[in-house]
């Protein structure tokens, strides 16, 4: 070795011992500062004895039985605080009754573009303290229920104090609660405003801010939508990896800013053709589960708007109940409308869905919109409690939560067999005298009215046959509004067409029949007769 490779060798060596010299010294200064040896404890193990009181609103897991101390102590031997919440993770869909309950933070009612919104300027009751009363509310009506807050571009990029402080409250409610945070593009009707291509990056990077306010890597399992095309939740599945979205707005015609009556009213997959149609196979079936906004009356659904001073969407909703006619009327409509799917539709589909989207505006807009001076608070903490006190084994968990479990259970929609039946509540629109049969399928949606007391007095209000190609627009054109994305074809429970006269089942096509008795075969008599 020459005199050259020699001197660098030597260099290197030395370097080597000098690293090797700190990092021996800094080893002991690392355990000495940062990770103290802990005290070493044996003791008997035990088994943490657990008794929760008789009126426990949480079930004993039949998976995590106890808690078990094995002897060896690890740092600390108990914990003082508990924060308990349901978990929806290996929760059975069969044999459960499920509430979700999202609410939407906002600036204006409607925020038609990035740029452009329509409708009052909510801001004056988005702050901290509506906030803080509607989710402390919920907490106290039932101790661990978790829900979904959808914030609109505009709150999400709002640097007004309060809308600050907002978005950090409902942070630490994710923390606390298990909350789930996530986006809503536009005003629940981003495609009647924007092209298809805008509304994807609207998700992209909505979605990305909703990330970035929650931090830790966060990332929403849902999207709360109003309605989404169907280019739109494909992106949503293959793009952003979010499966669930609350995509339309079961039976809305007339009413708002957009039309959209045409889909079944449970989870189902959507078709590539049209999002309210349920896909046909595997080659149109869009990932990414679509849900209701809003649990409503089948009877006063089937009216359209608010015609005749009804309201389509009286069901669960507070504007249609509650802050329209009072907290005890409105609570009647609320718990009646519930129990339609706590009650016969747990018989009929062995699970229960009841969904409603709460906006945050509704908690003090009578400051804006009137409501007769009312808030709803008192209303909403008495339903939540009545359902914990009728079905106390209910479970109210997030949108994506439910969503997900829906998915674990069904790959596609080819056992898709929802039933419901309503009476009606005496409610306006919704007629006691009056009862109403729902059949949901991946080939059809089937609705049959008749009179409560009179047997075969039913008729066909709704034939909306999913077998039948579908289109949904094209996109609006800047400064256009295309409103009217509703799947109507066969026969429609609004009534709008001539061609939606109510019908006898026997006075259907012959192949008609067939088709319906393929999956319903107990409607033959009727169909003979």
């Amino acid at each position: 070795m020459n005199a050259r490779k020699k001197a660098q060798a030597g260099r290197i060596l030395s370097v080597r011992c000098r690293w090797t010299v700190l990092l021996f010294l800094l080893i002991p200064f690392h355990y000495a500062i940062g990770q103290p040896t802990p005290e070493v404890v044996r003791f008997e193990p035990f088994t943490w004895a657990s008794t929760p009181p008789a009126d426990c609103p949480f079930e004993p897991s039949a998976v995590l039985t106890g808690i078990r101390f094995l002897g060896v102590k690890s740092g600390f031997r108990y914990g003082d605080t508990w924060y308990p919440s349901w978990a929806a993770d290996g929760l059975p869909l069969a044999g459960n009754r499920f509430l979700t309950l999202a609410t939407v933070v906002r600036v204006r009612q409607i925020e038609t573009t990035r740029d452009k919104a329509e409708g009052p300027d909510e801001s004056s009751v988005h702050t901290p303290v509506e906030a803080k009363l509607f989710r402390e509310t919920i907490a106290r009506a039932w101790p661990g229920a978790k829900i979904t807050w959808a914030f609109s571009w505009l709150a999400l990029n709002d640097q007004r104090p309060d809308y600050q402080a907002l978005r950090d409250l409902v942070v630490s409610y994710h923390r606390q609660h298990g909350d789930e945070v996530t986006f809503l593009p536009g005003g629940y009707f981003a495609n009647m405003y924007n092209t298809r291509e805008q509304v994807n990056r609207d998700l992209h990077d909505g979605l990305g801010l909703v990330s970035r306010m929650v931090g830790g890597g966060y990332r929403p399992r849902a999207v709360i939508a109003g309605f989404l095309a169907a280019d739109n939740l494909r992106y949503l599945a293959e793009r952003e990896d979010i499966h669930v979205c609350q995509g339309n707005i079961w039976s809305q015609h007339a009413i708002d800013n957009g039309d959209g009556d045409g889909s079944v009213s449970y989870p189902y997959y959507p078709s590539a053709e049209h999002f309210l149609k349920p896909a046909q196979g595997r080659e149109d079936l869009i990932d990414c589960v679509n849900l209701d906004g809003w649990t409503c009356d089948f009877l006063t659904a089937r009216r359209a708007g608010q015609a005749n001073g009804f309201r389509s969407r009286s069901g669960v909703g507070p504007i249609e109940t509650l802050l329209a006619h009072g907290t005890e009327k409105g609570l009647d409509e609320i718990l009646a409308t519930t129990a339609a799917h706590f009650d016969d539709g747990f018989k009929l589909n062995h699970f229960a869905w009841v969904t409603c989207i709460w906006e945050l505006v509704l908690v003090e807009g009578r400051r804006i919109y009137g409501y007769h001076g009312r808030n709803g608070m008192d209303g909403l903490e008495r339903w939540l409690s009545e359902i914990r006190r009728r079905w106390p084994a209910a479970k109210a968990i997030t949108h994506g939560e439910f969503g997900l479990l829906w998915r674990g259970q069904f790959k596609d929609n080819a056992n898709l067999d929802y039933r419901f039946v309503q009476r009606g509540t005496g409610f306006p629109g919704s007629e006691p005298d009056k009862r109403i049969r729902w059949f949901m399928n991946k080939d059809f949606r089937l609705a049959l009215l008749g009179d409560a007391n009179k047997e075969g007095s039913e008729k066909v209000i709704d034939f909306t046959r999913y077998d039948l190609p579908a289109k949904e627009p094209s996109d609006p054109k800047p400064g256009e509004h295309v409103r009217n994305w509703s799947l109507m074809n066969r026969l429609n429970q609004k009534g709008l067409r001539p061609v939606d006269q109510p019908v006898p089942l026997s006075q259907l096509t012959e192949g008609e029949r067939a088709f319906i008795l393929r999956r319903c075969p107990e409607l033959g008599r009727a169909a003979d007769k």
